[in-house]
């Protein structure tokens, strides 16, 4: 199974920030999720802006995956990076041919699912006024939002199987329609999963495409050993030296184990870090 891992620097950019860099539990997660695909059979490409793709080559991260795509236009097109700091994602699955599998760069698969028709997402999530609100509340330029569901439960796209492409074009059409409308404001996370997650479940069901979910949403935090997502865990290993040095110990000795041919990640990051 073909899966993309997606980079952009605009929306750092945007914040005001001229030389890109990355944490060292980014990196080594990053890796790890590459090379953990790829040992599961499927190939994996990074698809990104001249940023990363100049960064990862600087920094000796080329062979991480099976293609390095510069295929991210480095102004998002024109869409508002500060608003949509995840639109990358929505452009490059647009131009890559499904099926086909996106995973975030902090997602890592240590067991396949079962892959078929049907849409295969992280988990729902519960719609609720301070994230997902009424429809009413988004401002475009243009009436964009066709006649859709609004009860359907949004979907993580921190793993995404998309089986076809005319759904895949549908989506992301809709999506990146209302993202280069969308006017601007200071409310990001609302309008980005918006266009990311709520369109995706709200496509789904206006398609009749029927959809599966790799972890429940009421139960994300019980123990499983299928997949491990980091999200939150970052913040915690920014404000917790030791969980954050606990975290990376343990990404060099599964690098050292289960890659041992790229043993020499952890000598770049180790690099970078000094």
């Amino acid at each position: 199974m073909n899966a993309i891992h997606i980079s952009s620097f605009a929306p750092s950019r945007a914040k005001g920030m001229t030389e890109l860099s990355a944490e060292d539990f980014d990196l080594y997660c990053t890796a790890i999720s590459a090379l953990q695909w790829r040992k599961l059979g499927g190939n994996i490409i990074m698809c990104c802006d001249s940023a990363y793709a100049e960064y990862y080559k600087k920094i000796g991260f080329v062979n991480i995956w099976n293609e390095i795509r510069c295929n991210v236009a480095d102004d998002l097109e024109g869409i508002n990076p500060k608003m949509f700091w995840a639109g990358a994602k929505i452009l490059a699955l647009r131009d890559v041919s499904a099926p086909v599998v996106m995973l975030d760069t902090d997602f890592i698969v240590w067991k396949l699912p079962e892959f078929g028709e049907e849409i295969i997402a992280a988990h729902r999530e519960d719609i609720s006024d301070d994230i997902y609100p009424d429809l009413s509340f988004f401002s475009v330029r243009n009436h964009i939002i066709p006649n859709f569901s609004e009860s359907v439960l949004p979907l993580n796209t921190a793993f995404l199987y998309l089986p076809d492409d005319d759904f895949k074009e549908f989506y992301t059409s809709q999506s990146v329609a209302f993202m280069k409308n969308a006017q601007d404001c200071d409310d990001y996370l609302k309008y980005m999963v918006f266009a990311e997650q709520r369109l995706l479940a709200m496509c789904a069901e206006y398609t009749k495409t029927p959809v599966k979910t790799l972890l429940d949403k009421d139960s994300l935090f019980f123990p499983q050993d299928c997949f491990t997502h980091l999200w939150g865990a970052k913040q915690a290993m920014r404000d917790n030296p030791e969980l954050r040095e606990d975290f990376i110990n343990r990404c060099k000795r599964r690098i050292q184990s289960d890659f041992a041919e790229y043993s020499y990640i952890i000598e770049i990051v180790e690099g970078i870090k000094r």
